[in-house]
């Protein structure tokens, strides 16, 4: 009987361990699912938007957005809209980013520079260019009429050379809210309609994105919500969640770059960014046509290509939670993430490992004595059980050879670990201290050496993973199987062998047991509990701040 009991609490307990990394792996699907990027064909109003898309920090594409801007066809370069931009701006000085690593454009200073240049200029190579092009498809410009050679085109190869292809106008104002006095563009203001969905929005700014060829913008986050509209062109962006921070390597923290990744977007250095590897798997790519419209919630890393003469104008404000955000609660919200992102950690080792617990032989050793268990008459055990003064009526439930066979072999294997561990302890101490025999204080039993392992995986962890395979009321009676029996053992598990996830797993096995039985057995099975330990607090120590 017992064996065959044995044989089904196994058969049970797989089956759980394959419908618990089941659950897993459907919670892991459900939030990918959850930040899974939306299309929207109907453009939503104000209040759907801050409340349906917004809210939930994921982002979104909006088809046919802006195709109602006057800029959507007056700044058609098909249609002389590069004409009708130079006339709009003229020679006005903007500020254009000049890479030194074309056609990568990352945000690290050694990598680009800002440089000033006459708007007329740089639509003059955007003519130029797509000239080029667009020479086989009957594209003409009004400007085609008159010689290039005395144009600002000619005045920009003699400032730039060659570099002037490289120039991208990156975020060029159009309005700005803080910094009015840096706006180069406002002329362009009155093509651009702010879109229905941020009517209720404190915009912070608007700007231009202008290519006059391929760029590719490295990988990047911003600390403002972003509605990035396409005028003219084409983009493709790829998105990570701010969840994938780890694969991107964020820059340091100060720094002008502090939001970009250190990932190079051509051959990155995997010696140097492991990580990066897996970064794709968190990826989403969207392909933006003119018309479209992109949210992009702040933190979510994006990269963005752009095609052949791209533009495009942008509207960056503040999200409700940074705006309501009080200073004086920032070292509370720190905590709380911080306690957040450790969960989170810890989750992914366990479900990660109970995806794959199958394959761990977790009860391997034969039953002692006919089923009974091991009385293991160590020093540090004996004459400790007779003591039943604390919690008699619940150890008087544990008597050894009635407890089921899946908690009787952990407790076998718990106390063979304790021994096992002590005794190599104990071994390595005489080796190594052979002249000092006079001085150990030896005698009482009490294991002095802290052999505790700092294991971080269940896998590897022997005394983590049994109690991962108890149900809570059967490790419950293991523990009370050893107050009544192994006392000192119990002592020493807690105290030396249990490691940071040990004690994560038993600290979750007993917010399960308390969720299980009443508040009187509860509180009498902790007084019985933590009554074995000489200083109750260390236990607690070990337990909670594992």
């Amino acid at each position: 009987r017992v064996e065959n009991g044995l044989i089904g609490s196994k058969i049970i307990f797989v089956s759980s361990l394959n419908f618990e990394a089941f659950s897993a792996n459907c919670k892991v699907a459900e939030m990918e699912e959850s930040l899974r990027i939306r299309r929207y064909e109907e453009l939503p109003s104000a209040e759907e938007f801050s409340f349906q898309i917004e809210l939930k920090n994921v982002p979104a594409v909006f088809s046919g957005c802006i195709k109602n801007w006057k800029a959507f066809s007056n700044w058609n370069p098909s249609n002389g809209g590069l004409d009708y931009m130079q006339e709009r701006v003229g020679s006005s000085i903007v500020e254009g980013m000049l890479s030194r690593s074309t056609p990568v454009f990352y945000g690290d200073i050694r990598s680009h520079e800002r440089v000033p240049v006459p708007f007329s200029t740089f639509i003059g190579h955007c003519k130029e260019h797509l000239k080029n092009t667009d020479r086989g498809r009957g594209v003409c410009f009004e400007s085609e009429r008159h010689a290039l050679e005395g144009s600002d085109t000619e005045q920009g190869r003699l400032l730039f050379g060659d570099a002037s292809q490289q120039i991208y106008l990156a975020q060029v104002p159009i309005m700005n809210i803080e910094k009015e006095e840096r706006v180069q563009l406002g002329t362009l203001r009155e093509d651009i309609q702010t879109p229905a969905l941020l009517e209720t929005k404190d915009l912070a700014s608007i700007n231009l994105w202008m290519n006059n060829a391929r760029t590719r913008s490295s990988t990047h986050y911003d600390p403002h919500h972003n509605l990035l509209c396409i005028v003219a062109g084409c983009k493709q962006a790829v998105l990570w969640p701010p969840s994938a921070s780890s694969f991107l390597y964020p820059m340091p923290l100060y720094g002008e770059a502090s939001n970009h990744s250190a990932v190079a977007l051509k051959n990155p250095d995997f010696s140097v960014h492991p990580r990066a590897k897996q970064s794709m798997e968190y990826s989403q790519k969207v392909i933006l046509h003119a018309g479209d419209a992109l949210f992009i919630p702040e933190g979510w890393f994006h990269q963005v290509d752009s095609d052949d003469l791209t533009i495009a104008v942008n509207f960056w404000w503040r999200s409700n939670m940074m705006s309501g955000m009080s200073e004086h609660m920032d070292a509370y919200y720190l905590r709380r993430i911080l306690r957040r992102l450790t969960d989170k950690e810890m989750n992914q080792v366990l479900c990660k490992t109970a995806a794959g617990a199958g394959k761990l032989d977790f009860h391997t050793c034969e039953q002692p004595n006919n089923g009974k268990a091991d009385q293991c008459n160590h020093n540090f055990d004996q004459n400790c059980g007779s003591d039943g003064s604390k919690g008699n009526k619940l150890k008087q439930r544990i008597v050894l050879h009635e407890l089921e066979p899946l908690a009787l072999q952990a407790l076998h294997e718990l106390v063979s670990l304790v021994h096992d561990r002590v005794n190599n302890a104990d071994q390595s101490q005489t080796r190594d201290s052979a002249s000092k025999n006079d001085s150990a204080g030896g005698g009482n039993g009490e294991p002095r050496q802290n052999v505790k392992m700092n294991l971080f995986h269940l896998e590897d962890d022997p005394v983590a993973r049994i109690f991962w395979t108890l149900q809570p009321l059967t490790l419950q009676n293991v523990f009370l199987a050893m107050v009544h029996n192994f006392p000192r053992t119990l002592e020493a598990l807690i105290l030396h062998l249990l490691s940071p996830v040990g004690a994560e797993v038993l600290t979750r096995k007993f917010d399960e047991m308390d969720q299980l039985i009443a508040e009187g057995d509860r509180n009498e099975f902790y007084q019985v509990f933590y009554g074995v330990f000489d200083d109750q607090f260390a236990a607690m120590t070990a337990i909670l701040n594992g």
